[in-house]
């Protein structure tokens, strides 16, 4: 077996999410979710201008370097993020964006996967390895497919590669706190995972204080900021683990809060 699996891990993850979409029409991609103001055509073309640009950064350090400059800037004066993609897919919508994103997936991963996974590649913050870049995009795409599953009423059959996000949650501890400008409060929580496939999980087992223990699924949507700790099962116990799952972010960027508990969930089709 390899041991370097992301990139697999990765295309499963988006094929699965591109099975769950191609069914829909145009007027489907228009539907709001409950991510922010993102609509379905929003999610999938933020899936894939950040895909194209991670896989920009593995083939073309300078190119991806020119190309993010003048992005950046636009975010920085206030232009948004879906403002900013749908300036750079040059008006494109719908279906024609889904199959964009969805035939650049195989090619993708076929180089991520050629790659030396510890080649370091440039991003918008510190660069990172090649490994980790492509397990940035896992994490994205799970993460992302959440809105979409919920909005479509279809609970996920998550795969074991979601370890993949759940180990990204656990090293992303001591960033959580310092991207909010505070000290962690404590050593890393135990946590205690059952995995899809029921096996079981667990990273910082010595820690007898503070621990997070029940679904893999459940901690990864916490970790991701796709459910408030409240609408899950996870059994949450000492300051310090409390204090994270309150706010625990994996992903980079700003501050983010999670979801107020019931604004994300799985919509009941009538």
């Amino acid at each position: 077996m390899s041991d370097f699996d992301q990139p697999a891990d990765f295309l499963a993850e988006s094929e699965a999410l591109a099975g769950l979409l191609e069914p829909l029409g145009d007027a489907d991609f228009e539907r709001p979710t409950q991510f922010k103001t993102y609509r379905v055509h929003d999610v999938v073309a933020h899936l894939h201008i950040f895909n194209w640009a991670a896989d920009l950064s593995m083939r073309d350090a300078e190119g991806f370097g020119a190309w993010w400059k003048p992005f950046a800037a636009g975010v920085m004066k206030g232009r948004t993020l879906p403002e900013l993609t749908d300036e750079w897919l040059e008006g494109a919508r719908g279906r024609v964006v889904f199959e964009r994103w969805r035939d650049f997936l195989p090619g993708m991963a076929e180089r991520f996967a050629a790659a030396d996974p510890r080649a370091r590649v440039p991003w918008a913050g510190p660069s990172m390895s090649v490994r980790s870049s492509i397990t940035a995009r896992l994490m994205e795409t799970w993460a992302h497919g959440q809105e979409l599953y919920d909005l479509l009423g279809v609970e996920r059959k998550d795969g074991d590669r979601i370890r993949n996000i759940a180990h990204l949650g656990i090293n992303t501890f001591g960033w959580t706190f310092a991207n909010r400008g505070e000290e962690p409060p404590g050593p890393v929580p135990r946590v205690r995972l059952t995995a899809p496939s029921g096996a079981i999980w667990e990273w910082n087992a010595d820690n007898a204080s503070d621990s997070v223990e029940g679904s893999a699924t459940e901690f990864c949507q916490v970790v991701t900021q796709t459910r408030n700790v409240a609408d899950t099962d996870l059994v949450v116990r000492g300051p310090v683990a409390l204090r994270w799952m309150s706010v625990a972010q994996c992903f980079a960027g700003g501050v983010e809060d999670p979801p107020p508990p019931g604004a994300r969930h799985t919509v009941v089709q009538s």
